[in-house]
């Protein structure tokens, strides 16, 4: 356990309570996060080997497309199997260091999400409004810039707060309510003054939400003023057809957190922070792939193609 001369902790674990008030419903959680779990490292995985073996899905959108994917596994990954660990047996525990680090990696996904979907909106700008220097202005050093920038922002996001969590005392309460290890549940637990921990919290958050929101709510704000200046109704269709898929993602996203953040008080709306914690860390993982597949018809293409593929292969080892 980690100790230092301002932070004299006791306690050496956490027990995550997740869904355990609701006993009968274990086996019905365990095989419906699963099954998500299943569909989201396929879905994700899957759209990265799709772009990566599709020629005409070697373009900047889908450059994009494929960090965001391996975001999602990630954040997924990181969450998932400890949940459904927790749904099968009965100690619930998570070790003082395995809590911090969960933390650390979700809040590295979540803010690296977060400016991923932005830069995902500039560049459908610059596609929509600006057609002609679209290749000069989108170049590939400004978009390998605009992805590592997102992971290092996200990674010195967690540092600092992993930092002042360290910083508290942990003495008794080691009960967290809830499956997975979040700011809010570590501070709650904490037996010293979380205050500038919570504060600090806080302001990220605004800052990373009202940020990445201004820039995706001017980027499309410009989009619908370029589209709608469009003569045809074809051309409008299609451009909005484009869009769809993102102005999705995006919605499900920052309407969840919103919604996290908004609730009123977190001691009394248990289920309620459980269920959106579920969404935005167990669900979007798994919908973003399934948004954006279904939609396109390249990527439907490929995936028609590549599945006969290895279906063939699998039969013919069998002769």
């Amino acid at each position: 356990m980690m100790s230092s001369e301002g932070n004299q902790s006791s306690i050496s674990t956490f027990i995550l309570l997740g869904f355990s008030e609701y006993p009968e419903l274990r086996v019905p959680l365990f095989l419906f996060f699963l099954s998500i779990y299943t569909v989201t490292v396929v879905g994700n995985l899957g759209m990265i080997i799709i772009i990566k073996i599709n020629p005409k899905l070697h373009t900047i959108m889908y450059f994009f497309l494929s960090h965001l994917s391996f975001v999602d596994f990630c954040y997924s990954t990181v969450v998932t199997p400890k949940l459904l660990e927790n749904l099968v047996v009965e100690d619930r525990t998570i070790s003082f260091s395995g809590c911090i680090m969960q933390f650390c990696f979700t809040c590295i996904f979540a803010v690296t999400e977060t400016f991923m979907l932005a830069a995902m909106a500039y560049d459908r700008f610059v596609a929509v409004c600006n057609p002609l220097l679209y290749t000069i202005t989108m170049s590939q050093t400004l978009c390998s810039l605009l992805v590592a920038g997102s992971y290092t922002w996200g990674v010195v996001c967690s540092l600092v707060l992993m930092y002042f969590l360290l910083e508290l005392s942990y003495c008794e309460s080691n009960i967290i309510h809830n499956f997975i290890c979040d700011h809010s549940v570590i501070v709650s637990v904490s037996c010293s003054d979380p205050y500038i921990s919570q504060m600090l919290c806080f302001a990220i958050a605004v800052f990373n939400e009202t940020s990445s929101l201004m820039i995706i709510l001017i980027s499309y704000t410009l989009i619908f003023i370029t589209v709608m200046k469009m003569p045809s109704a074809s051309g409008r269709s299609k451009t909005f057809s484009t869009c769809a898929s993102h102005l999705t993602a995006i919605t499900i996203f920052h309407g969840t957190i919103l919604f996290l953040y908004c609730v009123p008080n977190p001691k009394t709306s248990r289920l309620i922070v459980k269920v959106a914690s579920v969404f935005y860390t167990v669900m979007i993982p798994m919908l973003n792939p399934l948004i954006y597949s279904l939609r396109n018809k390249d990527v439907k293409d490929t995936f028609g193609k590549l599945v006969p593929t290895k279906l063939l292969c699998h039969s013919l080892k069998f002769f």
